[in-house]
């Protein structure tokens, strides 16, 4: 087990999940090896405040069985509930503070894209956030790595965080883009798992044009 003061260390990919892809299994993948984590939760957000407006998307059972899926072959992969079960909005600080309270020999990394770094301050108590867990932030082409240092000096100073950057390719794939490409009938191969493209076709997730 890799342990810092006798400490677990844990990794969190939170997100809507709607669908899961490669690009998320990757950066999942390369946080446990850079970062040397026990294991990464995959966490399906149950009712993200910032995506209201979810018509024509997959349903919470659906995109937590496509989770399940994409992540089965692989050991250090875990799926985590502790948002789906929760009534109202979920919070990222709200789950990081019960995480921290029933697993306080823990230290996590809560993963994000270089987006949220942007978008941060406008996040729900982004100073408890940061006093829950070390922020890991994946590199996306809009914005450089000096661009990324600046942000994330700026935000550790306000905050009082600690953020990584993550050393990984980026990858230009989206959620977004997939459910485009469903709707278009584009081929899905090498950018989703064989299982879940399976999945969505067997329940025909996707199939009508976003409104």
């Amino acid at each position: 087990m890799n342990c810092q003061n006798n400490h677990r260390k844990i990794g969190i990919m939170g997100g809507t999940f709607d669908p899961i892809h490669m690009g998320h299994l990757i950066l999942g993948e390369q946080s446990y090896e850079q970062l040397k984590l026990d294991k990464v939760l995959f966490m399906p957000a149950g009712n993200p405040p910032h995506k209201k407006n979810r018509i024509g998307r997959a349903a919470d059972e659906q995109r937590v069985d496509m989770v399940r899926l994409a992540i089965s072959d692989n050991p250090h992969f875990e799926l985590s509930l502790a948002e789906m079960n929760e009534t109202g909005y979920t919070y990222t600080y709200r789950t990081l503070e019960e995480l921290k309270e029933s697993n306080p020999d823990t230290d996590y990394y809560f993963i994000i894209g270089a987006d949220s770094l942007f978008a941060f301050e406008e996040w729900r108590e982004p100073e408890r956030i940061c006093a829950a867990c070390t922020l890991v932030v994946a590199v996306r082409d809009h914005a450089s790595r000096e661009q990324l240092r600046e942000r994330i000096q700026y935000l550790s100073e306000k905050y009082h965080g600690h953020f990584v950057i993550l050393d990984t390719m980026n990858i230009d794939v989206s959620s977004h883009l997939i459910r485009q490409w469903i709707a278009k009938d584009k081929s899905l191969k090498y950018y989703v798992p064989d299982l879940v493209i399976s999945y969505m076709k067997e329940n025909g997730i996707y199939r009508k044009k976003e409104v």
